[in-house]
């Protein structure tokens, strides 16, 4: 094993520039990585992190952007689960609630944070015993994880109590309700942050690096040829493991392989609506029962999220579209309890995700298991399927103890629940003097508030290039709550390629903005362009293409069924950069 400098964290162009030689480099005699993570997702990223802090070489590719996938698209909740409780999965529930705890006030204070929600209750008499038995039996698993809970305990509220809580609720929807505490975080911005963690303990990691194929010794996989989407060069990277960490696309990359002992995994949709919070008035979000699995109302900034759908997919894995038919379907549950109903006109943004599940026997998607499985299916390969996201730290520890484990030398055990992330350290000082931050900055205590939660303890670099241009301490157009540094500094330190990068990743501005993202983007690709060198028809290029998506996810939303959806939003290719 070598050791390698770290670079600080910084995922600007000249790392991006360095991490490709470095992978280049492992084809020379006694050069390869230890371990060569396929796939920037949750897990991937996870993974990554868990092997470089242990001592060991370390690459991660990723074929788009970090977190792209399934891992930018979920509910933005660290949650134990409570309807896996009620299905007698304990042994899943404590391991989540477990991390939930770690996240909210070890590793991630700054990104994760207790958010309320309200379980209605419909029934007198018997079902208030019933839940709160099981809600009172959530916060116990937590607290016995040996780790702070993170999160205030239940507390029983009355029909009038539920309402003071919740005045836009039906005044006949419930006769009481528990209001109970899960995390929250923004998805997206934890992947890229947790990439830019492991780059700082010497990771080398590239997005728009996509595998072309598996490298092999005999039966032994030894690496991976790579082909650089940026310029369409190809070139191979050697390395003693590898591990397949790419979720929904998991049986096509371990088909490149093998297809004996193949874990299979089954693609499940979930959409989400973001409504504006003023659309009806609560101080807590909303936990719903349906027919089929459950539907949250979850407090989002200015906004509301409202999902999820849980339904079989077998169409485009990397951009699945929301149809008409699952808005509806959406907008149709959440009304049963709302005074005023929420109509199309309400829905400020749309997102699609996937959710990785281990394929079994069962026809629905909502009944397979969220367990994960760590396989070995031919030797120098390890493949991790399944899973929660808030559970990734522990997938990602069992796929590199895994991978190690044939390693001739003893390798230390997985460190990383005590590995804070980048921003997490100093941030509650941080946060502390918020006040003279803002005076010596001149930039507004509210916009100091809103960096911290999302930089931590690095918002001084976010500061210091307004610094250097005052003009950058404005918002970005269409969007108040972000700045413009923030596109900058997303291209500087965090790994943005794109401005569909900044504008649906880095940022929210995609599903929170009325014209999700469209008077956004020349703002976003003048100040991207500035750093990653991008000519006049490469910044056109970009505009054109995000507001092509924008359209044709429009579009998709306007589909009746699944099939029309996709063949709407298949309308726009992804973005190949210009050279």
């Amino acid at each position: 094993m070598k050791s390698v400098p770290a670079n600080g964290g910084v995922l600007g162009p000249e790392a991006r520039e360095a991490s490709i030689e470095r992978l280049r480099a492992t084809a020379e005699p006694g050069q390869e990585l230890d371990i060569l993570i396929v796939g920037g997702g949750i897990v991937g990223a996870g993974a990554a992190l868990d092997a470089v802090t242990r001592g060991l070489s370390v690459g991660i590719v990723e074929a788009s952007d970090w977190a792209a996938g399934t891992s930018s698209r979920s509910s933005k909740l660290i949650h134990g689960g409570l309807r896996y409780l009620e299905m007698l999965d304990f042994a899943l529930v404590k391991e989540a609630l477990q991390e939930r705890g770690l996240l909210l006030s070890e590793i991630a204070p700054h990104l994760a944070r207790p958010v309320p929600f309200l379980y209605p209750l419909t029934k007198p008499f018997i079902e208030r015993p019933y839940v709160g038995a099981g809600i009172a039996l959530y916060d116990i698993m937590s607290v016995s994880s040996g780790h702070s809970r993170g999160v205030p305990f239940h507390k029983h509220l009355s029909r009038r109590g539920t309402l003071r809580a919740a005045p836009s609720l039906k005044d006949d929807a419930f006769v009481g309700s528990i209001r109970y505490y899960d995390g929250q975080v923004d998805d997206a911005k934890y992947v890229a942050n947790l990439i830019r963690t492991a780059a700082y303990y010497g990771a080398h990691a590239v997005n728009q690096m996509a595998v072309v194929d598996f490298l092999r010794e005999g039966e032994r996989v030894v690496g991976a040829k790579v082909s650089n989407r940026e310029d369409g060069t190809e070139f191979k990277v050697r390395a003693r493991q590898v591990i397949n960490a790419t979720g929904v696309w998991t049986d096509e990359t371990q088909a490149m392989v093998t297809d004996r002992g193949q874990l299979k995994v089954r693609a499940s949709k979930g959409i989400h609506l973001v409504v504006p919070r003023d659309r009806f008035q609560s101080t807590v979000g909303l936990i719903l029962r349906t027919e089929k699995s459950v539907l949250f109302v979850i407090p989002w900034g200015r906004h509301w999220i409202i999902g999820t759908t849980d339904t079989d997919w077998h169409l485009d894995k990397a951009h699945p579209a929301a149809s008409s038919k699952d808005i509806d379907y959406i907008l149709e549950h959440v009304n049963k309890v709302l005074k005023r109903p929420l109509t199309r006109e309400d829905v400020e943004g749309v997102y699609a995700g996937l959710r990785p599940l281990l394929a079994g026997e069962n026809d629905s998607t909502a009944k397979l298991s969220r367990e994960h499985v760590v396989a070995h299916p031919v030797p120098g390969l390890v493949v991790v399927a399944g899973g929660k996201w808030t559970t990734y730290r522990v997938m990602a520890k069992d796929a590199v103890d895994e991978a190690t484990r044939t390693m001739d030398e003893r390798v230390p055990p997985s460190c990383t629940e005590t590995i804070p992330l980048l921003g997490a350290s100093g941030f509650r000082a941080a946060w502390n003097r918020r006040n003279r931050t803002a005076e010596e900055s001149g930039v507004h205590v509210a916009r100091i508030e809103h960096l911290l939660n999302r930089y931590g303890s690095m918002t001084p670099e976010v500061l210091a290039i307004i610094g250097q241009d005052k003009e950058l301490a404005e918002p970005i157009p269409g969007a108040d709550d972000y700045l413009q540094a923030e596109a900058v500094y997303a291209a500087t330190h965090e790994g943005a390629r794109h401005v569909q990068d900044v504008l649906t990743r880095r940022t929210r501005i995609s599903i929170e903005a009325w014209d999700r993202g469209v008077s956004a983007a020349p703002v976003v690709a003048k100040l991207m362009g500035d750093v990653l060198g991008w000519s006049d028809a490469q910044r056109e290029n970009e505009v054109r293409h995000y507001i092509a998506r924008v359209e044709a996810e429009r579009l998709s939303q306007q589909q009746p069924d699944d099939e029309s959806a996709d063949a709407a939003r298949l309308g726009v290719e992804d973005i190949v950069p210009l050279r």
